[in-house]
Formats: C-alpha cells, structure tokens, sequence
C-alpha cells in the first residue's frame, strides 16, 4: 500500500478540521465550545448509564427528563471549568514542579467540590425539591464522589497543567470527565435509574 497517497488523499480532510479546530478553540468561541463539550459529554455519559442499566435490567427505558438535567449541569459547570482554568492559569502563571503542585492542590480543593455541588444540586432541584433535600443530596453523595475524584484528578491535572495550553483545558477535562460522568450518573441516580432516598 502506498501510504503517500493515503496521505493525499486525507490531506483536504485533515486540512479543513484543522482550520476548523483552530476556530472552535479561538478566544472569540472557546467558551460556547467549552459549554458545548461539557454539554454533550455529561449528557452522553449518562445515556451511556442509562442503556447499561437497561441492559442489566435495572431500568425499563431511557429516562429523557434525567438526560435533560444531566445536560442542563453542563450549561453550568462548562462556563465554571472555562473560567475557573483562565483564573487558576492568572492565578498561578508557570509550569515548575511547585506550581504545578499548586495548582492540583488548589483545583482539588476548590474545583472538585464546586463542580460536585453543581451537579447534585442543580439535578436536584430540576427534580422540584426543596433546598433541605438539595444540602441532603449534596452531604450524603459528595464524599463518594470526591473520594474517587482524589484517585483520579491529580494525576490527570497534573498532564493538564504541565502540557496543555490553557484554551485546550477544558476539552481534556472533559475527556477524562467522560467515564466520571458515568459514575456521577451512578451514584446520583442509583441501580435503580431513580434518585435513591
């Protein structure tokens, strides 16, 4: 096989995602594509929940009004995650070990609990419940969550920080956030697809 006209061949097609890429990833529309990954891929994963519970018999059908809240949290912690990632950068400029250091701690502290909230709460209260079931919710699930955020986010922030440019942050966030949103969905919405009590 010739590799050389394969390369031709997709050169147009490589050419024009790259224009594209460059464009989406631009100052001017990094925040509606940062909103828009947060978006699409929290509400992915909790289909993706939904069709495993389905699979093993833990639910009848697809929920739409859970994937609607799910999607509905992205709205907000995708501007969250783009903002918070330019202030902790202003914040804290550099890549040295100590810095880096830094900024894992500090994102650990305050990002994780911020976006932890976020999404128990806001599903929380689309389902209509008062603001007591909303700090119920948050005390008793946010722990489990944090506590497998510990295992995972620093070692991922760690490659955040040190390789990538600010405006690709939040699009590797996401990423690993993918299977996390999975679990989110989980330990929300419980075996059996409904928020347990």
């Amino acid at each position: 096989m010739n590799f050389g006209s394969v390369r031709v061949a997709f050169h147009p097609i490589v050419k024009t995602w790259s224009a594209r890429g460059r464009i989406l990833f631009s100052r001017k529309y990094l925040l509606y594509t940062n909103v828009g990954i947060a978006v699409t891929l929290s509400t992915t994963g909790d289909f993706l929940n939904q069709r495993f519970q389905i699979k093993k018999k833990e639910i009848d059908s697809l929920d739409i009004l859970r994937s609607r809240d799910v999607a509905i949290t992205g709205l907000f912690i995708g501007p969250f995650c783009h903002y918070w990632y330019l202030f902790l950068d202003w914040w804290i400029p550099g890549r040295c070990y100590r810095l880096l250091a830094k900024k894992v701690i500090v994102d650990q502290l305050v990002c994780s609990p911020v976006v932890i909230g976020l999404f128990l709460g806001i599903t929380t209260l689309l389902e209509k419940k008062s603001l007591t079931a909303v700090k119920e919710e948050c005390f008793e699930k946010s722990g489990k969550l944090y506590v497998a955020e510990l295992a995972v986010w620093p070692p991922a922030q760690l490659f955040n920080f040190y390789f990538l440019p600010t405006h690709y942050r939040v699009l590797f966030d996401n990423a690993i956030s993918f299977l996390f949103d999975i679990y989110f969905s989980r330990v929300k919405y419980g075996k059996n697809g409904r928020v347990e009590s």
